[in-house]
């Protein structure tokens, strides 16, 4: 929570009860919860919370750095016609995702400790990152 409060603090950005509590939330739980499951533990310590307040403050601690954002972007959820072993390129500024393929990475073994978690069906590598387009701005 220290952390939390002096990025916020560093940024200008207000530390209210519900930030905090969502971020608390976050925190504190392994799962990786989506914006609904936050939304409905978060609303047994604050009952006033909205499911509108708990994505923009998600989106916000993701952007000061405070939280990842896993799975797909802030948009839509994005649909590929090439099901053949490939990878992906994100931009974290306009949302733009490419193909890309790399034999060493089709061939990435996996830790024991994943292996544990199940059968896996399928790998792929998201790469996050700025691109030529938006570095040009």
């Amino acid at each position: 929570m220290k952390h939390f409060e002096t990025v916020c603090r560093g940024e200008g950005i207000k530390l209210t009860h519900q930030r905090m509590e969502i971020f608390r939330e976050v925190a504190s739980c392994a799962d990786h919860p989506d914006a609904d499951q936050i939304f409905q533990r978060v609303r047994k310590r604050l009952p006033t919370v909205s499911l509108d307040t708990v994505y923009r403050n998600l989106w916000l601690l993701s952007d000061l750095g405070l939280i990842v954002a896993l799975g797909p972007g802030r948009g839509r959820t994005r649909f590929d016609a090439n099901v053949h072993n490939h990878h992906h390129f994100v931009c974290s500024r306009c949302g733009m995702m490419r193909d890309f393929a790399d034999e060493v990475l089709d061939r990435i073994r996996l830790p024991a400790s994943v292996e544990s978690l199940g059968e896996i069906e399928q790998t792929h590598v998201e790469v996050r990152g700025i691109c030529r387009e938006c570095m040009k701005k």
